[in-house]
């Protein structure tokens, strides 16, 4: 049985430049932080998977004494969780309002995708109630019914480690072999191929610069009719042509 697998945010919609980041930097202001993250900041911050992850790296010895946080390892752990629940539900109020707009192509490839009997999926190493909240706007709910959803709060470990594919592979009774992973970050990226995964990557703003060398093939986006994509890089000569269909998905597994 096959199985298509997405990220979410950057491959469903553009959520870490509309929706993220403006809910990280909502979130500091009301904590009374001095913090707010240019786009080019935050483009580094991407680097490490997970939100709380994210906000666990800026409290260095000196931000700890000069905004008179907890020094208790414990202590932090609770403040960064509280903190990024609140940034979660401001992103929840974001989506909420509306103005995410699914990216090309990833509507029509999941109607695909289930229509041929596959498996589909969404992993991110975002929080659940932000996952669901992202693919329901963006799917709508029937749509987003078909969905397995495995999040970063249910594994151990975040992107680039492989724990949330390995956990979908187990959940939906999918081989890596005949799985393809949508990503369009180096570290989802990384996350795929280390669970066995093939993986296409579709750029997003913050990440088209990253190295994708692992890649079965990397275009601007997945293409629609009247919106066609650019090809990126090809090293398994999958040659799509205007679109990703699951022509070019069996491709990228080898077939």
């Amino acid at each position: 049985m096959r199985a298509l697998v997405f990220d979410c945010d950057g491959v469903l919609a553009e959520t870490e430049r509309d929706g993220h980041l403006v809910a990280f930097n909502e979130a500091f202001a009301e904590a009374g932080l001095p913090v707010r993250w240019s786009e080019a900041e935050y483009a580094e911050r991407l680097r490490t998977g997970g939100g709380k992850e994210r906000i666990a790296q800026m409290l260095t010895p000196a931000f700890v004494r000069e905004h008179e946080l907890p020094t208790d390892p414990d202590a932090q752990d609770g403040w960064v969780a509280r903190l990024h629940a609140r940034k979660t539900a401001i992103f929840r109020r974001l989506v909420d309002e509306g103005g995410l707009e699914p990216r090309p192509g990833v509507l029509r490839l999941a109607d695909e995708a289930h229509a041929a009997g596959w498996w589909t999926a969404v992993v991110s190493t975002s929080a659940e109630e932000s996952v669901r909240a992202v693919l329901g706007h963006v799917a709508g709910p029937e749509r987003a019914e078909r969905f397995l959803v495995v999040a970063g709060d249910a594994v151990p470990a975040k992107k680039p480690d492989p724990a949330v594919y390995e956990a979908a592979l187990r959940r939906l009774g999918a081989r890596p072999g005949e799985t393809v992973a949508i990503e369009d970050s180096r570290i989802g990226l990384l996350a795929a191929v280390a669970a066995g995964v093939p993986c296409l990557v579709t750029v997003s703003s913050f990440t088209r610069g990253e190295d994708f060398s692992e890649a079965a093939l990397v275009t601007t986006h997945l293409g629609d009719p009247g919106n066609p994509l650019e090809v990126l890089a090809d090293p398994r000569g999958v040659g799509p042509r205007g679109a990703i269909t699951l022509a070019e998905l069996e491709a990228c597994l080898g077939g």
